[in-house]
Parts: C-alpha cells; structure tokens; sequence
C-alpha cells in the first residue's frame, strides 16, 4: 500500500484514473483505501432539476449515485442516499452561494460545489470543490491553451465549539495540467499536483463560513505560489539551462 501511494504521487494527474484502475486490479485488497486516499481529476455531472452542473467526489458519492448540492437529490435516484441534517443543509446551501461568487471572482468561471456531512466527533466535515477548464472550447476566456484543467479539493474538519471557539483542520490538494500548442511556443505540457494542511483555533463569533473562506482564500494564494516556484520556475530554468539564449557578439568597428 504505501508503494502504491508512493507511485500515485508521482503520476502526472491527467494518468491518474489509468494508474489508480490498474492498482485496482493488481490490488483489490485495498481498493478501498486507495479510492479513499488517491485525489482524482473532478468530474462534472448536471443536475436535471436545478439546470445546474455539479461536481463529482467521494464526499457526494453513496453507492453509485452522486449527490446534488443545488437540489440535495441523488443522480441517478437513491432512495436510502445518506443526507446532512436540516441545520447543515441550511449552512450548506448558504456556502455553495458564496463560493460561486468566490469562484467567479478569483477563476474567472468554472464549477465550484460544496458538500456537508456529521462526522462522529459532534462536529462536521465541509468539502469545496473547484474545477476550470481552461482550454479554448472550455471555460477558458483568453484562449492560450490547448488543453488545460485546475482541480482545487479544499476538505475542512471543523470540531465541535468550545468556549466560543472551534478548531479548524484544512486539507487542500490542487492538480494542474496544462497544453499549449502554437506557432509562438509549440507543444509543450505540464501536469503536477500540490497538497498542504492547515489547522487554526478560531473564534465562531462571525460564523463558520467566514472562518472557512479566510482558510481557503490564504491555502489558495500559498499553493498558487508554489506551484509557480515548483512547476514553472524549475521548468524555466531548466529549459534556459538546456537551451540557453542565443549570445550576441558585438563588433567594434575597425579602425
């Protein structure tokens, strides 16, 4: 098992599905922990009854149906579908409100969906999810890419209140892929993934979703800046090393 976790760090995402099925089949002993403990590029279902897409997880997922945050049903229909109580409900549809608007504003587009669930520890588990395509016949608006896809998972464990307080336990994994191919730079591609954790005691005087959005915006803005030193800060200084400018000898003239 941690061979397998070891070689599914390692696999560009855009191979992750291909690598996490063969696992699967040469270890089905733990095929649940795998498909518990491997991140997968997010997928993207619509729901009939609001109009609306929704993404698809394991946190969402019961059996083979997938639930909706915007009508709170199962696709396909689930009759026995494990569902948050009324009061997280309430919080849950609250925050997919919100964190449209955070979608839009920092992704320019995209899906973005959030889920709720009790976990045993008399607090509650909350999921964020974004997904942008940015290619041209995706959600991209400049048009740069070839191919091109962001998969954000934030996964926030929120304790239960004590004196006023809560503990927050942020879990964030982004996986990134990226193709161009034109005249300008060609065919070049990139893939890679980046999980960090963050835990804060914080006050619930203005709410659990301020606290959870101040956590999601400060892992977002570390993670984007790391993924700028690691992928593209190593790649360009790799590609200068290996292909250096051209230098340009100057003449004097002769005398």
């Amino acid at each position: 098992m941690e061979a397998a976790m070891g070689l599914m760090r390692r696999i560009p995402p855009k191979h992750t599905e291909t690598a996490l099925s063969a696992l699967l089949t040469l270890l089905p002993q733990h095929s649940s922990d795998l498909l518990s403990q491997v991140d997968q590029p997010l997928q993207v279902l619509s729901d009939i009854d609001s109009g609306k897409e929704f993404i698809l997880c394991e946190y969402n997922r019961d059996a083979d149906s997938y639930r909706s945050p915007w009508s709170n049903k199962y696709h396909p229909p689930l009759e026995d579908g494990a569902l948050p109580s009324a009061e997280l409900r309430k919080l849950e549809i609250e925050a997919n409100d919100i964190f449209s608007i955070y979608r839009d504003q920092y992704y320019e587009g995209g899906i973005s969906s959030v889920y709720m669930w009790e976990d045993d520890n008399e607090g509650f588990v909350a999921c964020f999810l974004i997904k942008k395509d940015g290619s041209k016949t995706g959600h991209g608006r400049r048009g740069y890419l070839q191919e091109g896809a962001w998969d954000a998972i934030h996964v926030i464990e929120v304790g239960p209140e004590e004196e006023g307080t809560a503990h927050y336990r942020l879990t964030s994994t982004v996986m990134l892929s990226l193709t161009t191919n034109n005249d300008a730079s060609g065919t070049f591609s990139l893939s890679g993934s980046i999980r960090r954790e963050m835990n804060m005691d914080l006050s619930i005087q203005e709410g659990h979703l301020c606290n959870m959005g101040r956590m999601i915006e400060e892992m977002e803005s570390k993670l984007r800046n790391s993924l700028d030193q690691v992928y593209f800060g190593k790649t360009k200084e790799m590609v200068c090393t290996l292909r250096p400018p051209s230098e340009v000898v100057m003449r004097l003239p002769e005398t």
